[in-house]
């Protein structure tokens, strides 16, 4: 029996067919999916690739131009495309502008020269070209054809260099556009949705970038700046000078200059206004000086690389400015004239008009220097003579400034050792009556007994004693020796109408808050009638703030003190307010006395004073009386009270009683008035 086989059925052979044809495109289809898949996820790769290496950039590139130009060639290397540039966003007086940078990838310079020079050349407006448009919308902007926009300002320079597709991206820091970064192709490129995404993420690394330069910027800038004025602070200022002092050495033939500006009356603005109008006005003295020494004029003529000065605000109410540039000292003298000029006009602090100036010391490299601080120290001397010399003025820094300086440093330093030794005396002079020929009190005088017995008088050390702060402590033994010696004076000599004792008191003294309570306790610790102290201040104490004065003149009479104006005349008193002050006397100074007979300008003032001081119900004493036509003529119009070295010349405590005992220097009746 044999076994024969039977050919396939056609229609199972047709459908294995189908069935291995239906497996070979499901294994093609997975291989396109698996292609397909390694290849997004080696895009993916690349472009995580390049935003770590940007990222890294970021990180670790000392400056935002080193990031931006690595970001630059690495999106250009990932794209394929030969053109990268960027811009920076810059504001200015409220205006923002697309400055362009010199960052740049470029594959092909010279073919690409025409597009870089008319791109570098650029100025953009927001809004305006491809730059402004991603500046203002903060999206990104892709153009397949750059011919084809006529928003495209560079169509010209693109054509000459072969550019015909691009792209533009805004570099963010929150919503603010900080930079915008643009790319170019040689070919037609349609829109990229992935790229596109890529670059934004690009963007925000740059943005970060920024961020963290502008924070670093900001640090440096707070610790080399003044917080309110937001000039240059004294660690800058110096640092700078000693770079101008090290370029001097280099070049002999480079000159500089230090100005020193100290403001004047600053602290009776500061201290009447408060400190918030104090800060204004310095902040607006800042602007002010920067916008002078910024003047159209050079600081030497027909040398324009002389305007280069730097002004700083070393603290308080000092300014200095530094000249790099000279061509002699002159120059310097006559920026601080303008610099001076510039403060002349009204400010308006608090709604109302401050006047201030300032005092101007100029120091020169012409007199060699190897420190900042020397020349500094030489520009502030400089200042204070300015300040001696009336104000409102500049002085030039000389040799006999510096030993004037050294001499003045010595007297501080030996006031200070005198005040903790106790080298201060006080001298008396007597205070007459015309009327009763009689002393009714006396000026209590401060001197100063060296150690070698030697008498200095006030005028050679008040002056630094109240600059210094001295004189609070200096004026407080004063008030407390001269009350303890009215005291005993009144217990000794016991009168109808006591002894009274004048003790001036100085404005800083004055300013004390705590001035009455002072007063009120040294009267009681010396056990001294109140009555029996007179007050002298000065007229520019009453002007400083006359609502003050005024209070504190109203307690001190209410203590029982009585309060006179010294040196009457010779300030700048308001009348319109002076009757409103609680006052007893008004004393002439003895500069008018002295030209009486000889100047009839300085007789017409004594009148005046004294038609006021009646009109207003004062009392009156002259001082300085010297010679007997002065004591008949100030007789003759009416003055009772009267001190000078006529009758006697300050005497110490101990002849006060040989004074008392004996009758005082008669005038003759018929004695002549004129002198």
């Amino acid at each position: 029996m044999s076994i024969t086989s039977e050919p396939d059925d056609p229609v199972d052979l047709n459908r294995l067919q189908r069935r291995l044809e239906r497996e070979r495109a499901a294994r093609l289809e997975m291989e396109t999916v698996y292609e397909k898949g390694l290849r997004e996820l080696y895009l993916r790769e690349q472009e995580l690739r390049v935003l770590q290496d940007i990222s890294t950039a970021t990180n670790l590139s000392p400056s935002v131009r080193d990031t931006f130009h690595h970001a630059l060639g690495r999106l250009c290397e990932y794209m394929a495309w030969p053109l990268g540039h960027a811009y920076f966003v810059e504001t200015h007086d409220g205006a923002t502008r697309l400055k362009s940078t010199t960052l740049w990838h470029v594959q092909d310079p010279e073919k690409m020269e025409p597009f870089r020079a008319a791109t570098e050349a650029l100025d953009l407006a927001v809004g305006e070209g491809l730059p402004g448009m991603v500046c203002q919308s903060g999206k990104a902007i892709w153009l397949p054809d750059v011919d084809s926009k006529t928003f495209f300002v560079r169509k010209a320079s693109a054509a000459a260099s072969g550019i015909r597709a691009g792209c533009a991206f805004p570099v963010l820091i929150g919503e603010e556009t900080a930079a915008v970064i643009e790319f170019y192709t040689e070919r037609s490129v349609a829109p990229d949705t992935a790229l596109l995404k890529l670059i934004g993420q690009v963007g925000t690394h740059l943005g970060r970038a920024i961020e963290r330069q502008r924070a670093e910027n900001r640090l440096i800038h707070d610790a080399s700046h003044d917080p309110l004025t937001a000039l240059p602070n004294r660690s800058l200022f110096l640092d700078r000078l000693n770079q101008v002092i090290a370029r001097g050495k280099r070049n002999p033939q480079i000159l500089f200059a230090v100005l020193f500006i100290d403001l004047d009356r600053f602290k009776i603005i500061n201290d009447s206004l408060g400190h918030f109008a104090g800060d204004d006005l310095l902040t607006q003295v800042g602007h002010r000086l920067q916008n002078a020494l910024r003047g159209d004029d050079t600081i030497a003529a027909n040398h324009a690389a002389a305007h280069t000065g730097t002004l700083a605000r070393l603290g308080g109410d000092e300014f200095t400015v530094l000249l790099s540039d000279i061509k002699d000292p002159s120059d310097a003298v006559r920026v601080a004239n303008r610099l001076g000029e510039a403060l002349r006009h009204p400010f308006v602090v608090d709604g109302q008009e401050i006047y201030t100036s300032a005092s101007i010391g100029i120091a020169s490299s012409t007199s060699g220097y190897e420190t900042a601080e020397a020349i500094l120290r030489d520009a502030d001397i400089a200042m204070y003579r300015a300040k001696t010399l009336g104000k409102a003025r500049c002085e030039l820094f000389d040799q006999d400034m510096y030993a004037a300086a050294l001499q003045r440093l010595a007297l501080e330093t030996n006031l200070r050792r005198a005040i903790q030794n106790e080298e201060f005396v006080l001298h008396y002079q007597p205070i007459i009556s015309l009327r009763t020929q009689t002393v009714v009190g006396f000026e209590a005088l401060v001197r100063w007994r060296k150690p070698d017995g030697e008498l200095v008088y006030p005028d050679e050390f008040i002056k630094i004693t109240e600059e210094t702060g001295l004189i609070l402590a200096l004026g407080h033994w004063v008030l407390r020796e001269a009350c303890r010696t009215a005291s005993a004076l009144q217990t000794q000599y016991p009168r109808e109408n006591p002894l009274t004792m004048s003790v001036n008191i100085s404005p800083r003294q004055f300013a004390q808050p705590d001035l009455v309570e002072q007063i009120r306790s040294t009267l009681r610790e010396t056990g001294l009638d109140p009555h029996g102290l007179r007050l002298e201040i000065t007229e520019s104490v009453t002007i400083d703030d006359p609502n003050r004065v005024a209070s504190v003149l109203a307690e001190l009479k209410e203590l029982g003190v009585r309060m006179s104006i010294d040196d009457f005349g010779t300030g700048y008193s308001s009348l319109s307010y002076l009757h409103s002050l609680p006052l007893d006397a008004l004393k002439i100074d003895q500069s008018f006395v002295a030209k009486m007979g000889k100047d009839a300008e300085s007789l017409h003032i004594i009148q005046t004073i004294m038609g006021l001081a009646n009109n207003l119900g004062l009392e009156i004493i002259a001082e300085g009386a010297e010679i007997a036509c002065q004591v008949t003529k100030l007789q003759s119009m009416g003055c009772e009270f009267i001190q000078g070295f006529y009758f006697s010349k300050p005497v110490d405590a101990t002849a006060i009683a040989a004074l008392l005992a004996n009758p005082i220097r008669q005038m003759d009746s018929k004695g002549s008035t004129e002198c």
